[in-house]
């Protein structure tokens, strides 16, 4: 029986001057399938009689064919694909075969943006063709102990809970999360994220993952920058313990608890002073 969009080994059957035609394994002629001489990467290894492995899927005709190309997924897997075109049916996505494939607008859960990459589950759509959608959570897999708490990975956004928690694919299929207060920057779905530190392993088997750095490493990267914010503002700034939050989040992208720490040390040092209306440096 023929897997379409996965690797088969076929019979080469005959050959035409534009191609060979493999078993369909149906025992009807009429059934095979051609592998046109354009998709023929490793001609050595075609021989009358004799198997080959290729890759089947419908092209636009709804027709069956081989190909010896790779494509970068197949059915059942997960991959990271580039959005070619955005369509009133849909998006299209570069799968490295000859044709896009389709993702129906009923799975896409996010916006999807021409030349941008995102995490994609691959699928039969009930023509037979190969598909693909943004739901992947139900598909990404544990880590078994491949990663452990204090190992570093990168992965993509795919979504986020209600409470703002960010949903990550972790190359190359794990499933990770970021809680809200472990980032201070803001996310989207597509967004790449490396250097991402396991801090849990939950006991459904998804990764806690921080985008923070170490704590020493933290403050001394936040020391610098509040250094260099006041030299470039005659020796002040108008932010002290008793900042906003959220500005703290925008203007160093850090937290007020990482900000007041970072200043009392600083403090200790003699490097600053505080006041009413902000910070000097002395």
């Amino acid at each position: 029986m023929i897997e379409i969009g996965k690797y088969n080994k076929l019979r080469v059957q005959r050959e035409k001057e534009y191609g060979y035609f493999l078993d369909g394994k149906t025992k009807n002629s009429k059934d095979d399938i051609l592998l046109p001489k354009s998709k023929i990467t490793n001609p050595q290894e075609i021989k009358l009689g004799e198997e080959v492995e290729v890759f089947v899927y419908r092209d636009s005709q709804k027709r069956l064919v081989a190909t010896q190309e790779k494509p970068k997924a197949t059915i059942g897997e997960i991959a990271i694909l580039r959005v070619c075109d955005n369509s009133e049916i849909g998006s299209f996505v570069d799968i490295g075969l000859d044709r896009d494939i389709l993702v129906p607008f009923r799975e896409k859960k996010y916006p999807l943006f021409v030349d941008s990459y995102y995490p994609f589950y691959i699928y039969l759509d009930k023509t037979g063709r190969l598909a693909a959608t943004t739901n992947i959570d139900i598909h990404l897999e544990t880590a078994n102990g491949l990663l452990k708490i204090g190992d570093t990975c990168s992965g993509y956004v795919f979504g986020f809970q209600t409470n703002g928690t960010a949903l990550v694919c972790i190359e190359p299929n794990f499933y990770g999360i970021i809680l809200k207060e472990e980032v201070y920057t803001s996310l989207r779905e597509g967004d790449y994220l490396t250097d991402l530190r396991v801090i849990k392993i939950y006991e459904d088997g998804r990764l806690g993952l921080s985008a923070r750095k170490e704590r020493a490493e933290e403050m001394q990267g936040l020391e610098k920058e509040i250094l260099s914010y006041m030299e470039g503002n005659d020796g002040f700034m108008r932010f002290n313990d008793k900042a906003d939050p959220e500005e703290l989040r925008v203007v160093f992208n850090t937290s007020k608890k990482n900000f007041k720490r970072t200043l009392g040390v600083m403090m200790k040092k003699g490097l600053i002073k505080q006041d009413e209306q902000g910070t000097w440096l002395k």
